[in-house]
């Protein structure tokens, strides 16, 4: 019987831990480890984050401030035509959010990709579509509007 009291790591999967400045003998003893001299081998020695040894750091070459278009930047959520087949008739935003396909939430705008086929006409309003997605859908007697 196997009690919690008897389990023990297999063997072979843990070694002890290395006991540093512990004589010449553990093979870590004299200098621990740390070479002879210099700031690194000095206790409470080291250099801050980021420093290189005197050279103007990245951080203070690198430009604090200055224009970034992420804030403005467009997102489109993405439907294919193969998605719009399960639709029948007119396809709106709030058609797609109610099946799923987008967020209600979300802000972003709607772009139709030309991903597989559509098999019906249907009447199609989105922000953006792509001219060949809008071709396929006009030769199937749909039409597009652009909101």
């Amino acid at each position: 019987m196997s009690l919690l009291s008897n389990l023990r790591p297999k063997k072979g999967s843990t070694a002890n831990r290395k006991r540093i400045g512990r004589g010449d003998a553990s093979g870590s003893g004299g200098t621990a480890g740390k070479g002879h001299k210099g700031q690194k081998a000095r206790a409470g020695g080291g250099i801050r984050l980021g420093f290189e040894g005197g050279q103007m750091p990245l951080v203070r070459r690198l430009p604090k401030f200055g224009f970034t278009n992420a804030k403005f930047k467009k997102r489109y959520d993405l439907v294919t035509l193969s998605q719009l087949n399960a639709f029948e008739g007119d396809i709106t935003i709030e058609a797609l959010v109610e099946a799923g396909l987008l967020k209600a939430g979300k802000r972003a705008k709607v772009k139709v990709l030309m991903n597989g086929e559509i098999e019906k006409a249907v009447n199609v309003q989105v922000h953006k579509i792509s001219a060949s997605a809008k071709k396929a859908i006009e030769d199937k007697g749909g039409k597009v509007e652009v909101i």
